[in-house]
């Protein structure tokens, strides 16, 4: 079956716009679909959650979940034509980054008996007798996000949370984390624009990151290469120039690829997230290990499925 195109975004419940369009969704699931009760799937629970929207390339809604403050992940809802296509995952790995992102030990869920399987596939371990909710069967899941860094490198004290919610804010939160960089980063960005890691301060920070010895590498995640090679971004020429210490990599995975979030890890326990590429509206910690761990850990999952940028390569004649 050939995959669909798909992106996964962060919504913002406060917006109706949004909040109606998960509603949508869940209704056509889980209320005319399943027959879940309204005052079931209407639990009160939203205004207070973190929810995730995954969309068609029209912008049509095609699937949901949602995060509680009670760590869990819940209304996992995708539309039946596109079930099979990579539209679960990508909800539920966005999910479980958030609450990795969030510092929290473990996250749970209770699933559909039906859906076990799809769980087990993603880590999560079934506990506990088997119940019933709103008439179907149903097992409690977790899965455990703690694990333990075993980079080399002594983090700087803890110096708190870096502003990042506006654009000057972000900027001024990637040069900072670029200055404590010692000698890695982990960068990823769906689209390389030109306001980023441009400027001549932060150029400066990555050659000298670049050049700092030989455990010296930038490793940089980027999904249009061929537009920052189009825009002629100043960071691609760099890479150019240094290929041994700056790689690019593609992802290939419709998942990856589907992904809208950003983000810069150093090797210091820094980083900067943010949920949305294209929204400078984020957070940002000088050392932070509880939230950069795991985001680190994702980035290494998908650094290593995804391919060469072999389009960026000069050709050395």
């Amino acid at each position: 079956m050939k995959l669909q195109n798909f992106h996964v975004e962060i919504a913002d419940w406060s917006r109706e716009d949004q909040r109606n369009a998960l509603l949508d969704l869940r209704e056509t699931v889980f209320m005319q679909e399943q027959g879940v009760p309204e005052q079931r799937e209407r639990d009160g629970l939203d205004v207070d959650c973190w929810h995730v929207l995954a969309r068609d390339d029209c912008g049509q809604p095609v699937g949901c979940g949602r995060l509680t403050p009670m760590h869990k992940i819940g209304r996992m809802a995708v539309l039946p034509d596109w079930r099979g296509q990579g539209v679960g995952v990508a909800l539920l790995r966005e999910l479980v980054t958030r609450a990795r992102a969030l510092g929290w030990p473990e996250v749970a869920l209770d699933a559909q008996v039906s859906a076990i399987g799809f769980y087990e596939r993603a880590g999560f371990v079934a506990h506990g007798e088997e119940f019933e909710d709103a008439g179907m069967p149903h097992r409690a899941m977790r899965l455990l996000l703690s694990a333990a860094d075993d980079r080399p490198e002594t983090p700087l004290p803890d110096t708190g949370a870096l502003p990042a919610g506006t654009g000057a804010e972000v900027a001024g939160a990637r040069l900072q984390l670029l200055g404590d960089a010692r000698h890695r980063l982990a960068i990823r960005l769906p689209v390389l624009v030109s306001e980023s890691y441009a400027s001549i301060e932060e150029l400066d920070e990555l050659r000298r990151i670049a050049t700092s010895g030989r455990s010296a590498l930038i490793r940089i995640l980027l999904h249009d290469p061929d537009g920052a090679l189009r825009n002629d971004h100043r960071l691609i020429a760099l890479a150019q120039r240094l290929p041994s210490s700056i790689q690019i990599r593609v992802p290939v995975d419709e998942v990856d690829l589907g992904w809208a979030s950003a983000c810069l890890l150093n090797d210091v326990g820094g980083y900067l997230f943010l949920p949305e590429a294209d929204r400078p509206q984020g957070r940002a910690a000088r050392s932070n290990r509880a939230s950069a761990v795991p985001l680190q850990q994702h980035f290494d999952e998908v650094w290593d499925r995804s391919e060469r940028a072999s389009m960026l390569q000069t050709l050395d004649i």
